[in-house]
């Protein structure tokens, strides 16, 4: 059994939550109460779980052999233990601050004891060991990425494409010892994908002595996360992935616009893709007064910050919606402190249809503190910023045409070579049937350089040219249809006029025939 095979085995669990009244955005939340204790306990008999084990009481063994109303209650009775560590007389069976974080305040919506023992028996005739060859964590991250897919999050939270961010990390090539964060951090895809991608390096962390294991497993990862329920996914994800960060765990609950924020320390590497939308108020609202543009475009916020909590010669990727590239006002000035702090070195133009959002424009900007030169420069940073366009002319992209690691293959191959080696127009695909949209951009340039995907713009450009707004765009759409081509007004409208007179010709025709076969029918 494949893991995903496992996974919509799982998924196919929702229809028995269903069957008790469940809500479909509650589905995850309430397998997940039940799935984590499941694997650990998996995990526990592999024996590769030897810390953060439930308490006594609450793990799968106490509940695989019970039945009818004593099932329910005793599941209810252990979320409570698992959340507050205490039974029902008061007496403290555990202090696991992660395991505590976990359950915080976890309760089930379940009703019915045979639909609980149902979901018991099927987790149970799981083939728990082909799981395990590829991790729990895998899986789990499966079941997120599954729920991603079905429910089609909203209200502001997006599920980052797994490709995407395996890209953006290979890109970013972060490293074992380094300070990594995401002040986003959703279910911690990100996270996982960078720790993922450094054990690769290093054998597992074979290669690594055992205060840089330690280092690794507790302090090398930190993410902040504002929604509770996203916080536990993220940090029983985190925990199945061996990573177990400080007291709070790898993801922290709280604000990144807020004081959480501020007290973030300084970082080697951010990858993050902020919520989208403005501040309205609330807990989500923007708090922190030691930006030095205010604002309450989040995104906007964000990248502040982003910027900010980077070490020098520190490095960020960071998916940002199209109106942070062009937004007028505080818009432009924080895109002016951007890549005079920092090396805007690259921008990455993401097709439509990758999130699950309609109409969802989307880049990815990398860049690092300080100058390519010297990372403790502080100012004029950026003298090139690659762009490579990768919206123009793709296929709409969707469950029909998923959107995989092959589309950002050129990109990768692109992004490995140093700056200064870089050469505009190669590997660059579909780019042969666009022309260039405008003398501007490509002034100078010759046909097959104007049109590849892949250009250089100097900050002289961007500055002078494009008034500091990063919406550059010199492809042009092989669809749309150029005005100049249209004809004249007159020329127009004579066309529209011929066209109808045609279609009223052909619909008198037609009224005349059918008269005729009318009178000819009445007549015999």
């Amino acid at each position: 059994m494949s893991n995903n095979d496992i996974v919509q085995k799982l998924w196919n669990l929702c229809d028995v939550l269903r069957d008790d009244g469940i809500n479909y955005s509650d589905y995850v939340t309430e397998l997940v109460l039940l799935l984590f204790i499941k694997m650990v306990h998996e995990n526990t008999e592999a024996g590769l779980l030897n810390k953060h084990t439930l308490p006594t009481g609450c793990r799968w063994t106490d509940l695989s052999d019970k039945d009818g109303l004593n099932l329910l209650d005793d599941y209810k009775r252990m979320l409570l233990t698992l959340s507050t560590g205490k039974d029902s007389e008061g007496n403290t069976l555990h202090a696991d601050p992660l395991i505590l974080a976990i359950y915080a305040d976890a309760q089930t919506r379940l009703r019915e004891p045979r639909h609980l023992k149902q979901l018991i028996k099927s987790l149970d005739s799981i083939d728990w060991f082909s799981a395990q060859k590829d991790g729990l964590g895998d899986l789990y991250e499966g079941l997120l990425e599954k729920n991603a897919n079905e429910t089609k999050s909203g209200a502001g939270q997006y599920f980052t494409p797994r490709a995407l961010i395996d890209s953006m990390v290979r890109v970013i090539n972060p490293q074992a010892g380094e300070v990594i964060q995401d002040p986003a951090a959703g279910t911690a895809g990100f996270l996982i994908a960078a720790d993922s991608f450094i054990k690769a390096k290093t054998d597992e962390h074979f290669d690594l002595d055992a205060k840089q294991v330690e280092f690794q497993k507790n302090k090398a990862f930190v993410g902040v996360e504002l929604v509770p329920s996203t916080r536990r996914l993220a940090l029983m994800n985190c925990l199945l992935h061996g990573m177990e960060g400080d007291e709070e765990g790898v993801v922290h609950l709280g604000n990144s616009l807020g004081q959480v924020g501020m007290s973030l320390p300084k970082a080697d590497v951010i990858l993050a893709n902020p919520p989208f939308g403005t501040s309205k108020g609330g807990d989500a609202s923007i708090t922190r007064d030691d930006l030095t543009y205010p604002t309450s475009n989040k995104q906007l916020a964000f990248l502040q910050h982003i910027y900010r909590n980077l070490k020098p010669g520190g490095r960020a990727a960071v998916v940002l919606p199209d109106n942070v590239l062009f937004e007028a006002g505080v818009g432009t000035d924080i895109r002016r402190d951007l890549m005079h702090k920092c090396n805007l070195h690259t921008i990455l133009r993401l097709p439509t249809g990758i999130f699950y959002a309609a109409g969802v424009k989307t880049n990815v900007l990398f860049f690092t503190k300080g100058s390519e030169a010297d990372k403790h420069q502080e100012e004029n940073c950026t003298t090139n910023t690659w762009v490579y366009d990768l919206r123009t002319n793709m296929p709409s992209f969707g469950k029909r045409t998923p959107f995989g690691e092959q589309h950002l293959t050129p990109f990768e191959v692109m992004c490995n070579v140093p700056l200064g080696e870089r050469v505009e127009g190669e590997w660059s695909f579909n780019a042969e049937e666009v022309e260039a949209e405008n003398a501007e951009v490509n002034q100078g340039i010759g046909k097959r350089l104007a049109q590849s995907r892949w250009r250089v713009f100097s900050r002289e450009f961007i500055r002078d040219t494009k008034s500091d707004s990063l919406d550059i765009s010199w492809l042009k759409d092989a669809n749309s249809v150029d005005a100049a081509d249209l004809g004249t007004p007159e020329e127009l409208a004579g066309e529209a006029m011929t066209e109808l007179k045609g279609a009223l010709a052909d619909l008198e025709a037609l009224m005349k025939s059918l008269g005729a076969e009318l009178a000819g029918g009445v007549k015999g």
